[in-house]
């Protein structure tokens, strides 16, 4: 048999990994475009809603080139993601309805809500696991869509007005954040009830919601300026405070490295912290204010919103 290696001593050299460098590009966006959410297209370039004109938008990121879909009179998006059929998909709450929008044709499609939830204030949207669209409306309504069939459902929320943020697991479960209501919904997918679980700070204000490859979900709390977790495993919660005075916690979203990124409003800066050393790394924004209400991205790339200034933000890890 072979030996078994020495114990490291103090002066047995030991391999750490670099530190991650990275950089900050932004992209102008039309004038009053207003950008409020962001999603990677499949064909490499970046859909974004522009809240303020009722459009959904297209950047090229190597060209700059921008595209604009107008999805109807009236309209106000305010989330996109990209769908299983490669399309994406707009919770549009100027028109109460989900929107898809055909990626080669642009052909637009809308799915209205039924009466009974009228003027929901459509949020956001994922695909849980058997390819069903569950949304959020902050009026006080979460609901489903079938997109094979357009058959379409919506639920009174618990606690009434306030789901925003909604996330699915890698086994794709759902999981919705109250924003008004304060606490964290666990949606079973097939009776559409809901479990409330509530964080340790009370009224912390739960904005956005993005699960890890774990399965634990992450959340942004507003009010708190706080970024907390949930394991649905052991059923426990941690939470940790932003750096700075009086921070907001808008935005989370959890990239391929399990890495946890948020926006402050407060500080006007976008945020990384790193779950292994709990530590911050801030990103402040070059536009006075930015806002950026939404992160999303793909390998090496986080892609924000600066809704205040009209321009898309990419950190890319180089």
């Amino acid at each position: 048999m072979p030996e078994p290696s020495p114990a490291p001593s103090a002066s047995t050299p030991r391999s750490i990994a670099p530190e991650p460098a990275f950089s900050v590009e932004t992209f102008a966006v039309p004038p009053g475009s207003a950008p409020h959410d962001v999603a990677p297209a499949v064909d490499g370039g970046i859909w974004y809603t522009a809240q303020g004109s009722g459009e959904l938008g297209w950047l090229d990121p190597g060209s700059g080139e921008v595209r604009e879909v107008a999805l109807g009179a009236g309209s106000r998006p305010h989330g996109v993601i990209v769908g299983p059929d490669g399309a994406p998909w707009v919770t549009d709450g100027g028109l109460n309805a989900i929107m898809r929008v055909d990626p080669e044709s642009l052909e637009v499609t809308a799915y209205p809500l039924p009466p009974t939830a009228p003027a929901a204030n459509l949020n956001t949207a994922a695909f849980d696991g058997d390819g069903l669209l569950w949304f959020t409306g902050q009026a006080g309504f979460y609901g489903r869509l079938d997109p094979s069939t357009a058959e379409m459902r919506t639920f009174p929320a618990p606690r009434g007005q306030g789901p925003y943020g909604i996330t699915a697991t890698p086994d794709g479960e759902i999981y919705f954040s109250s924003l008004a209501g304060s606490y964290l919904g666990a949606v079973d997918r097939t009776s559409g009830d809901v479990r409330e679980l509530d964080p340790p700070t009370a009224g912390a204000g739960l904005r956005r919601a993005w699960a890890d490859s774990q399965g634990r979900i992450w959340v942004s709390e507003w009010f708190a300026g706080q970024v907390g977790v949930y394991d649905p495993q052991t059923d426990a919660w941690r939470e940790w405070p932003l750096p700075g005075d009086a921070p907001q916690a808008y935005a989370v979203y959890v990239d391929e490295t399990d890495a946890v990124w948020l926006t402050d409003f407060a500080a006007n800066a976008i945020v990384r912290f790193d779950p292994d050393s709990e530590t911050f790394m801030s990103f402040p924004a070059e536009s006075q204010p930015a806002d950026v209400r939404q992160l999303l991205g793909r390998p090496r790339e986080v892609w924000g919103a600066e809704s205040a200034a009209d321009r898309l933000v990419v950190v890319r890890t180089d």
